[in-house]
């Protein structure tokens, strides 16, 4: 049963089998967006629900099993945890009953099977664990570009926020500018507003807030060519640098440990074989010993006889 289990869990055909259920899966949460459009299918969609959810359950039991008689390091597997927790968490969901309430965490619930594509797939493993394991250099960069948004913040209110009082007024309005600059969403027009000032540029149907008209085209020009030098192509970069160095460092990870598996298993293959070879040459050890006690025991038995009929020969003389 164990080796059935396992067998199947590897196999390429039940991994695409997955693959195929999840998909159908999000369309049917997709298709349950529609509200009212759909309710005449409420009872297949229903009833779909409820076979997914026992293939999903299915999976687990079979890579459960697969584990033989160390079931718990099904669990030490992150992913499998993963998939686990969906799998109970849809369980929960029809307990909750229909209450517009608890409607929200039933969508999320049924939503959360999506998630489940990464488990089935290792290229988005892969990408999600780099993710994961680069969060704690992403929290360093994180706060430098929040350093350089403060004082970028802080300089554009001394310096544009008379001419500019609809983007830098104060503080959080100036970085929530800087952010949509960052993003190279029409950041010139902010640009040209100060370098031209509002009453030339930007500020037409608003002219009631240009009560302060500055132009500085060099000093604007200067500033926000910098902020998206500095804050697009360098900070950013370090972003996508910490990712990719991330996934370097996780598929090597991967690459060792299905390494070290595929030893484990020659390892275990070669015992076996092993094992098989000892189990042989006992039982020719054995054949061999039972033909000699047999030869024995007639050598025995003769030598028995010969002794018997030469006492008689000698009793006779």
């Amino acid at each position: 049963m164990v080796l059935l289990c396992k067998k199947i869990a590897d196999s390429k055909w039940f991994q695409n089998f997955i693959i195929v259920v999840i998909l159908l899966a999000g369309v049917l949460v997709g298709i349950q967006t529609y509200g009212e459009k759909v309710a005449h299918w409420t009872t297949i969609i229903d009833k779909l629900d409820w076979i997914i959810l026992i293939i999903f359950t299915v999976e687990v039991l079979i890579k459960i099993t697969a584990e033989g008689s160390q079931p718990q390091n099904y669990f030490k597997d992150p992913w499998n945890l993963f998939d686990f927790f969906i799998v109970v968490a849809c369980y929960i969901g029809p307990f909750l009953g229909d209450n517009a309430e608890f409607l929200p965490v039933l969508r999320l619930i049924r939503i959360l099977r999506v998630f489940k594509l990464i488990t089935a797939l290792s290229e988005l493993q892969l990408i999600v664990g780099a993710l994961l394991r680069s969060i704690p250099s992403m929290a360093y960069i994180s706060l430098l570009l929040g350093m350089l948004f403060y004082i970028y913040g802080a300089m554009a209110v001394f310096l544009f926020g008379e001419n500019d009082p609809i983007h830098f007024e104060n503080l959080q309005r100036s970085i929530l500018s800087l952010f949509r600059v960052i993003t190279l969403e029409d950041w010139t027009d902010i640009m040209y507003i100060n370098m031209y000032g509002c009453d030339s540029y930007g500020y037409d149907g608003n002219e009631a807030l240009c009560v302060n008209p500055k132009s500085s085209p060099i000093l604007a020009s200067m500033f926000f060519v910098s902020f998206v030098l500095i804050g697009t192509m360098v900070v950013l970069n370090l972003f996508i640098g910490v990712i990719v160095n991330g996934m370097d460092e996780t598929k090597t990870e991967i690459e060792m440990k299905a390494k070290v598996k595929r030893k484990n298993e020659e390892n275990g293959t070669n015992l076996e074989n092993e094992m098989k070879l000892l189990i042989d040459k006992v039982d020719s050890i054995k054949e061999e010993l039972g033909v000699l006690t047999h030869l024995y025991d007639e050598e025995k038995s003769n030598s028995s006889l010969k002794e018997n009929a030469k006492y008689y020969s000698n009793g006779e003389s």
